[in-house]
């Protein structure tokens, strides 16, 4: 009987020094070993020292514990684990422009709204919508604005932090 694989998108979340060469260091680790990343952003943290990498990454179980062994490894990197999809928050950013004429300007607005997005530029031709929250709503948005022509499309990647009080901290 064969074992099937589960692949699964895992989100690791790591505290890395903030100075040069860290992510060329992290993304190298990752090209090196044959990982893919779905998605990485980064950002300094309360500390300006210290910055917050987000990783998304596709694989299974296995896959994922050779990742953080192997970003544990790394000099720059001060703490990492998964964050478990029930326990963490998980948000994006979305700014799509949409191609608009004198009656197609009302239903982006509608759709725009029903998502409750904000609309933050307006032209003679074109609405630029702003979206935030996880990936479905921001696919669900995009699918209902694709029928009215989607000119451009830019996305911050995934950002997430768990809830509650666990935090990811230098003393873990």
């Amino acid at each position: 009987m064969q074992q099937q694989v589960v692949m699964k998108q895992h989100v690791v979340s790591a505290l890395v020094e903030n100075r040069a060469g860290t992510l060329s260091r992290v993304s190298g680790l990752f090209s090196r070993r044959g990982f893919n990343i779905d998605s990485l952003t980064v950002g300094t943290t309360e500390d300006a020292s210290i910055s917050r990498m987000t990783i998304a990454v596709s694989g299974d179980d296995a896959v994922l514990e050779q990742i953080i062994k192997q970003l544990s490894k790394l000099v720059d990197v001060i703490a990492v684990r998964e964050l478990e999809h029930d326990s963490c928050l998980r948000r994006e950013i979305m700014l799509v422009k949409v191609g608009v004429d004198e009656k197609t300007r009302h239903a982006v607005l509608e759709v725009a709204g029903i998502f409750r997005s904000r609309v933050v530029d307006v032209g003679p031709t074109t609405i630029t919508v702003e979206a935030t929250g996880d990936a479905k709503k921001l696919d669900g948005l995009l699918l209902l604005l694709r029928p009215y022509g989607v000119l451009e499309l830019a996305r911050t990647g995934l950002v997430a932090l768990e809830r509650g009080v666990s935090t990811l901290s230098i003393s873990n």
